[in-house]
């Protein structure tokens, strides 16, 4: 590679990939000096040093100026340190090093830590030179692009992204997100849905994980928050503060509950959920395929909170039994107790993970026969 096209190459790769001139400079110089010492046998100091206005490398040999007292050998007599182990002085090496005395017989100017240079540029470096160049800028412009897909992903961990679905194996998708592609696992997919090929799709990133040799973004649309996400992309007052969303339970592919409250008498934070004519969670509910949202008003007193979860079961006795262990019973009699429960347990199931209670319920028959006292909440 010839000067003038090694500086085209590095300032084209500056201009495409933003990266620093210098650091390619740097990188290239100390690529060199290994490739130097690799191929001619050097075994004494050297440096690479490439020109940044003509792209001219020349290679140096060089010995370090010390001082005329430092020991060519060991003494007979080492001294100790506090543990009693022997200290081996550092010894003077003549192929690096050079003695200050005999350092001003060829420059007086010279001090310790200076260093005498040599050109020893071969004949054929140019060739060495070339092949390192174009490993050097292949790896810089890697290392660019990592950079910056890391630094366009690395706070997107927990964000709602479009993307484009572009491949599948067994296990996975593997979704367009731009400058990358993110791993959708097929397990992390609301079941019953069927994802094809060259579909958008909103995906919820779980993780970005930068520590291997390529950058992870793992999603998914079965998380918990993936419901929340898209609560604040439908709903405008939850982005401006005017609504405030506490908390989402859910179980993929049959049913989320939604907990919902605001700070504004003015304002019905349920309604504003549901929108007009049902058009906000709508959009939401056909997102999730069909799933079935619960929007639950919350309420500062626990178990108001958890009569609220509960619905649409109704007429239900709360009693916090314990606070900070968070153990709750609700009393719910004939159809309401079915009701409280749901098909399978999921709406206590949901309830619980909404409210952070554990909760048990039972009717007003089972709870005499446990000799639990009822007692109005009223």
């Amino acid at each position: 590679m010839k000067s003038k096209e090694f500086l085209k190459a590095v300032d084209n790769i500056v201009k495409e990939k933003g990266i620093d001139p210098e650091v390619v400079f740097e990188a290239m110089e100390l690529a060199l000096t290994s490739a130097y010492k690799k191929n001619f046998n050097s075994k004494t100091n050297v440096k690479v040093f490439i020109n940044r206005d003509t792209g001219d490398i020349k290679v140096y040999s060089y010995l370090k100026v010390v001082d005329d007292d430092k020991l060519e050998e060991l003494p007979e007599v080492l001294e100790k340190d506090e543990e009693g182990n022997d200290i081996y002085p550092e010894l003077f090496n003549s192929e690096v090093e050079i003695k200050l005395s005999d350092a001003r017989k060829i420059d007086k100017s010279l001090k310790v830590g200076d260093t005498i240079d040599t050109e020893v540029t071969p004949e054929d470096f140019g060739r060495v030179a070339a092949s390192t160049a174009k490993q050097v800028i292949i790896q810089k412009v890697r290392e660019a692009e990592r950079n910056s897909i890391l630094a366009e992903f690395g706070d997107k961990q927990d964000e709602l992204l479009v993307g484009t679905v572009a491949l599948e194996d067994t296990d996975n998708y593997f979704i367009d997100l731009g400058r990358t592609n993110g791993i959708l696992p097929k397990k992390d997919v609301i079941p019953n849905e069927k994802i094809e090929m060259g579909s958008q799709i909103k995906v919820y990133v779980t993780k970005v994980d930068n520590n291997g040799k390529n950058l992870l973004v793992l999603l998914s649309r079965t998380h918990y928050n993936f419901v929340k996400r898209l609560f604040e992309l439908e709903i405008p007052e939850l982005t401006d503060g005017t609504i405030l969303l506490y908390s989402v339970a859910r179980i993929p592919g049959v049913r989320s509950k939604v907990a919902i409250g605001s700070n504004n008498s003015n304002v019905d934070p349920v309604g504003a959920c549901i929108g007009e004519k049902g058009s906000r969670i709508g959009r939401i509910i056909e997102e999730l395929h069909g799933e079935k949202i619960d929007i639950v008003r919350y309420d500062n007193d626990p178990a108001k909170f958890i009569e609220n979860a509960l619905s649409p079961a109704k007429d239900l006795k709360v009693m916090i039994l314990d606070e900070k262990k968070k153990d709750a019973l609700v009393i719910a009699d004939g159809d309401n107790f079915s009701l409280a429960i749901g098909k399978k347990g999921q709406n206590a199931k949901l309830a619980s993970r909404l409210t952070k209670y554990r909760i048990d319920i039972k009717t007003s028959e089972q709870a005499r026969e446990d000799g639990i006292n009822i007692v109005d909440r009223d």
